[in-house]
């Protein structure tokens, strides 16, 4: 049994919510060439370039407001801007500078005693992620077929005419719902919590857990990162 108790720092501490792709651009991370102009106002699909070394950047900035955590919008690789669609949950986006900038920034954060938490999306994954697109691509010979919810078959994963045949959230055929009840997926869903722990972000920010209507799944969710680090 975890004890419910919330870690001190906590509960004194003055978070700064950062959406990485507009924060901050550096001249050090490479960039794809069809960015946004950063001067120009934002559209509502386009990539402006903002990376984590630009956050880097502008630690002592954020120092001097007062702000003692980092909440960060996802980070994880994903064709989104906001990143809600995740294709790879052990894979810092390369445009926000990789798996590389994000040590340096947890590094950097925590020198100046500021603490990182990530958003965790956990109840979907996105037609980008590996598993949904080996079923797409073997239909039911793929092992990964009951990591999801599927109606029918072919699947309706781009036929913007067709609702998808499968659960998505929203019913947004681009954000296929995870079958938490399978043991793998729970099992999968478990060890990326407790990989970026062990990475040293200080907690997780959850995004719609109420989706995922199952106490026991979050107690071992809960479990897991304790395990790691009892103040997380």
């Amino acid at each position: 049994m975890v004890e419910a108790r919330t870690p001190d720092w906590v509960k004194s501490a003055i978070f700064y919510q950062i959406f990485p792709d507009r924060f901050a651009r550096s001249r050090s991370v490479a960039k794809p060439t069809n960015l946004e102009r950063w001067d120009y106002p934002p559209t509502l699909h386009g990539f402006k370039g903002g990376d984590l070394i630009g956050v880097v950047e502008h630690l002592d900035y954020l120092q001097s407001l007062g702000v003692t955590a980092l909440y960060f919008c996802p980070i994880f690789q994903s064709t989104a801007n906001h990143r809600y669609h995740t294709h790879d949950f052990y894979k810092i986006d390369p445009i926000l500078g990789g798996n590389a900038a994000f040590k340096r920034l947890l590094e950097e954060a925590h020198r100046r005693g500021i603490r990182v938490v990530l958003d965790g999306v956990f109840n979907h994954a996105s037609r980008g992620f590996y598993q949904f697109n080996h079923l797409l691509e073997n239909g039911q010979a793929s092992p990964y077929l009951d990591w999801f919810y599927v109606n029918g078959w072919p699947l309706h994963a781009y036929e913007g005419h067709k609702p998808p045949n499968y659960a998505a959230w929203w019913n947004i055929p681009a954000l296929p719902k995870l079958n938490t009840r399978n043991p793998a997926v729970r099992d999968f869903l478990w060890g990326v919590g407790q990989y970026w722990v062990e990475q040293g972000i200080d907690g997780w920010r959850l995004d719609v857990p109420n989706e995922i209507d199952d106490d026991e799944f979050w107690r071992e969710f809960r479990r897991r990162v304790k395990g790691v680090n009892p103040e997380a």
